[in-house]
């Protein structure tokens, strides 16, 4: 009788800490649980997941960027089994801001952009896109298809469109172009002003609005691609030389595990349909390794127009 009770009472315990009476081992019989035996945890919900925060420096319109890089942020969500962001400001500085206070994980920036993020937080590379085989870009300079301008020395007196004031193609070129001859914008232009993107820059031309801009050729012939109306509407005047392509960046103090997956990612987009899919909708060939080094000539032209700046971009 009192190995009954006693029995009654265990079972009355293990009520109380598990929320019901479980079959009770026969601790007499020797019967013994196995902790060695473990499930794994199930998967965090992904709505419990702090979100990868992409930020895109608007090379091209809002709208525009949005689009272009949806597949690739679908991608990156799958990969990781983790939610993806994408974050949008108006300037390229902004989105320096983002990345020097580690408010977003990787960004994809300009090339004017990741000078200046070098030098005031040591900005790091992760990764950057080939397209065509290479991994250089140039500032071509544009005008009206009507315009009479052949060279840029054409065009004193005109209205001329800068990109953003951090933009390697779309101002510090030009700059450089103006300082060679002894001139700034005030002196050399009748009116300038900023449009804050590539695509715009380009329309302001095709419409009239501007007498010539300076703008990235990889997003020119990437609007060319899809809007072939544009060659009857603008032609260009001027190349530059090449200059490092726009690389994919972060925040230097970026916790080394997180910064070997996404560069693995990247690196091995153009490895699997999918990646080589979505890499096409953007137009790159494949994200491969690339150091410092392939920024020497834009960081020249930044230098001497800086130097005649005070310093100021």
């Amino acid at each position: 009788m009192d190995r009954l009770f006693r029995k009654v009472i265990l079972c009355v315990m293990l009520a109380g800490a598990t929320g019901g009476c479980i079959a009770a081992p026969d601790l007499a019989g020797g019967s013994r649980i196995d902790f060695s035996v473990v499930e794994p945890l199930p998967p965090p919900a992904v709505a419990d997941v702090i979100p990868l925060r992409v930020a895109v420096a608007a090379v091209i319109s809002p709208q525009g960027t949005a689009e272009s890089y949806l597949d690739l942020l679908n991608y990156l969500e799958v990969r990781l089994n983790r939610p993806v962001e994408l974050v949008q400001r108006a300037s390229y500085e902004e989105i320096n801001d983002l990345i020097e206070l580690g408010e977003v994980d990787i960004a994809f920036v300009c090339t004017g952009a990741y000078l200046l993020g070098v030098r005031d937080f040591e900005m790091r590379i992760l990764a950057v896109p080939e397209i065509n085989g290479g991994n250089t870009y140039q500032s071509w300079v544009i005008v009206p298809a009507a315009s009479a301008a052949e060279r840029f020395e054409d065009l004193r007196g005109a209205t001329f469109a800068f990109t953003d004031p951090l933009s390697n193609t779309g101002r510090l070129y030009p700059l450089y172009l103006l300082q060679q001859r002894g001139e700034t914008p005030e002196s050399y232009f009748a009116r300038t002003f900023f449009t804050f993107s590539h695509d715009a820059a380009i329309q302001a031309v095709a419409s009239g609005l501007a007498d010539g801009a300076a703008v990235d050729n990889l997003i020119f012939e990437y609007l060319l691609a899809r809007e072939p109306e544009l060659a009857q509407k603008v032609r260009i005047i001027h190349r530059s030389t090449d200059f490092g392509i726009p690389p994919v960046v972060v925040n230097p103090n970026i916790r080394p595990q997180l910064y070997s997956e996404l560069q693995g990612l990247l690196l091995a987009m153009d490895e699997s349909p999918e990646g080589r899919r979505v890499l096409e909708t953007l137009g790159i060939d494949r994200f491969v390794v690339a150091d410092d080094s392939l920024y020497e000539s834009a960081r020249e032209i930044e230098q001497r127009v800086l130097g005649i700046m005070g310093g100021q971009p």
